[in-house]
């Protein structure tokens, strides 16, 4: 009986060790088969349910110019890549039925390849079962839109194979306009411009979230609660004005061009303020073709040749070492200071004997540099000290960054040599930066006062001003009442009776500088002839309101004088200014004694432009046939004594106004809307125009306007 009992029991363990065994052969079955069948399979289950902490990133902030148009600013852009296991691809039904279509889809999208191609790069993805191919970089929001709705692709993202990768790029829709001063912050690249200087600005902060990645590789948020929101950048409000800084550059484009010359830049500042209207820096690439690669206006410390004899006569006169109208010999236009060293005037022969104030407006070398070394030749540190003073030593400390840095000689120095002193009063033997002149310049407009130049007036967020930049003041005082007088003075006369004659123009006055220097040209040094053009003034120089540099560096065309080569660039842009600022136009900003009791009528223009122009200058208005009563946007005013007065003026239809005293841009307006082609020659308002008022128009008609 004991012997049975115990049978039974073992045959019990031996099954149960036996099923025991069985099912640990199952279970280390399993375990191999997930192991090496399946165990790519559950990696990346696991994967896909992990966790981690993503960034996110904020959005860069905008430039602005000092109108609010955009100068630069971060759009998303979009890169589409393709799964080719993904089984739109893998499913040769579903993937031979739809590619032909996608192919012609995509060669009708961007137009860079032909449906044949397209079709051969699908197919060879889905043959090759590529997970993660490149199909295409960088297009715009609504390129991508449309391709998720292509066959195969709108199956989804797990089905259709469609990766799409969102990344931001920054866009300057005025392209090349002012490219290098608003500049670039790229990763593992020196930055640049307005971009570089207030990156950490412009930047913003990144923002942290605890994500769960769920089964199919999708990312979520665990809990908003956690999240760190990203802090989007501030925005930039430059002084940049977009109308005249495109003046500016094409205006550099066409000198460039038609001199064939190397580069060239152009600066606009505005007088009281130092605010930068307009800076462009082009270099040549090739014939005819010019792009912005360097801040020449900025970076660039070079010899400035004749401007440079402003600082020669503000010491002269300040110092009281002479006056305008003492004497000077330009003894046949050669000077010999030593052995070796001859300086010449650019007139051969000379000029004979001139007045200090003549030698400046026909910058005669040999006269100036005779009254600078004789005047400062046993103290040279006291002309030294005056270019000091005029901030001329050392960088301005600009908003932007790459300055360049100044090298003026002090008598000390190792290099200061016999020649110096009368090298340096005509621009040689010393390096200053274009911004350093148009800054000593502006100072003389300025009555005296330096002010800094300024490219940014302001940071916001949101429209939330979070700092704001005031004229910034840095020499209160940088000569006499008297001495700016006369220098303005002599400036004018450069272009009344001197070397910047051709910028002579009835419309408004300008006070200038010519510059024609000599460039040392690497090993040939001055045997070569290379040549520098510039020209630095004020206008209108009765009332200064904005201050201009230009130049242009190897011109090589046989025509060189800063006159003929940088003259027409700074007319050109002064022009501009001119013709759209009315607070300098004599016919709008008047002023009437008290005796007067005549009428004066005011151009034809828009209804508020009129109105918004006498309000700022302080008339009283009275509205005869106001716009809600004629229905026209257009009016003119009558200034009299008592006040003034705006009639609504109408045109009909078809048939020629008579434009006859309008600005151009009024005009232009006026008879494009009616379909005319227009044509115009001159500055100034329309004194001429091709078809008579009162004649019945076609559209198409072509017409011309001369202005004076």
């Amino acid at each position: 009986m004991a012997k049975n009992i115990r049978k039974v029991i073992l045959i019990r363990t031996y099954t149960a060790f036996a099923f025991m065994c069985v099912f640990a052969g199952f279970i280390i079955a399993y375990l191999i088969k997930i192991q090496f069948k399946e165990g790519k399979h559950w990696i990346a289950v696991s994967k896909d349910l992990s966790t981690a902490i993503h960034t996110i990133e904020p959005s860069r902030g905008t430039i602005f110019a000092s109108d609010e148009s955009v100068l630069a600013t971060s759009v998303p852009i979009y890169d589409l890549r393709i799964d080719g296991k993904a089984p739109g691809f893998a499913k040769k039904e579903i993937f031979d039925n739809k590619v032909d279509s996608l192919a012609l889809m995509l060669s009708q999208l961007f137009g860079d390849k032909t449906k044949a191609e397209y079709k051969r790069i699908l197919t060879g993805v889905q043959k090759r079962k590529d997970r993660y191919y490149l199909l295409k970089r960088g297009i715009s929001y609504p390129q991508m839109k449309a391709v998720k709705t292509y066959p195969i692709f709108k199956l989804g993202k797990y089905k259709g194979g469609l990766k799409i990768e969102e990344r931001n790029k920054r866009e300057k829709p005025f392209e090349y306009l002012a490219e290098r001063t608003i500049g670039y912050a790229r990763e593992g690249i020196k930055p640049v411009g307005l971009e570089g200087a207030f990156n950490k600005e412009l930047s913003g902060k990144e923002g942290k979230r605890v994500v769960q990645r769920i089964a199919g590789g999708t990312w979520i948020p665990i809990n908003d609660e956690d999240q760190i929101e990203a802090k989007n950048g501030n925005d930039i409000h430059t002084t940049i004005d977009v109308n005249l800084q495109d003046v500016a550059t094409h205006a550099l484009m066409r000198t460039l061009i038609k001199n064939d010359a190397q580069w060239g830049t152009a600066i606009l500042m505005e007088v009281k303020t130092g605010d930068i209207k307009a800076i462009s820096n082009l270099t040549r690439i090739s014939e005819g073709n010019y792009i912005e690669n360097y801040n020449y206006a900025i970076g660039e410390s070079l010899e400035p040749g004749s401007t440079f004899k402003l600082t020669s006569m503000l010491s002269l006169l300040e110092d009281k070492k002479a006056k305008m109208n003492d004497l000077f010999d330009t003894e046949n236009g050669e000077k010999r200071y030593f052995a070796n060293a001859v300086m010449y005037d650019s007139e051969k022969g000379g000029h004979g004997i001139v007045t200090l104030q003549h030698a400046f407006e026909i910058s005669s070398n040999v006269a100036i540099s005779k009254a600078i070394y004789e005047s400062y030749k046993s103290n040279p540190e006291k002309y030294y000290k005056h270019l000091e003073h005029l901030h001329l030593t050392k960088p301005l400390g600009l908003q932007i960054s790459g300055e360049g840095k100044p090298h003026i000689k002090h008598p000390k120095d190792k290099d200061w040599y016999g020649t110096t002193l009368p090298w340096s009063s005509i621009g040689y033997e010393i390096k200053v930066t274009p911004l350093q002149m148009v800054t000593l310049y502006n100072a003389v407009a300025n009555d005296g006062v330096m002010v800094k130049p300024q490219f940014v007036k302001r940071i916001t967020n949101v429209g939330k001003t979070i700092k704001e930049y005031k004229p910034e003041i840095i020499e209160n005082k940088i000569a006499s009442a008297e001495t700016i007088k006369n220098l303005r003075i002599m400036l004018e006369g450069v272009v009344l009776r001197g070397t910047g004659s051709s910028l002579r123009n009835p419309n408004y006055s300008i006070g200038g500088k010519t510059g024609t220097a000599l460039v040392a040209d690497g090993k040939s040094g001055y045997k070569k002839p290379v040549y520098r053009s510039s020209f630095c003034g004020y206008f209108p120089a009765n009332n200064p309101q904005y201050t201009c540099f230009v130049m242009v560096n190897a011109p090589s065309k046989g025509v060189y004088y800063g006159g003929a080569v940088a003259g027409p660039v700074f007319k050109e842009i002064a022009d501009k200014v001119y013709a759209n600022s009315y607070n300098l136009h004599s016919d709008i900003k008047l002023v009437l004694n008290a005796e007067t009791t005549s009428t004066v009528n005011v151009r034809s223009a828009f209804n508020y432009e009129i109105e918004n122009i006498l309000t700022a200058l302080g008339h009283t208005i009275t509205k005869n046939n106001t716009r809600e009563e004629s229905g026209s946007e257009w009016a003119q005013a009558v200034i009299t004594k008592s006040g003034s007065k705006i009639n609504s003026k109408s045109f009909a239809k078809r048939i020629m106004p008579d434009v006859i005293g309008m600005g151009a841009k009024d005009a232009m307006y006026l008879l494009e809307n009616e379909g005319l082609k227009v044509e115009i020659s001159g500055v100034g308002k329309i004194v001429e125009q091709s078809i008579q008022p009162g004649t019945n128009l076609n559209k198409g008609d072509k017409v011309i306007l001369k202005l004076g």
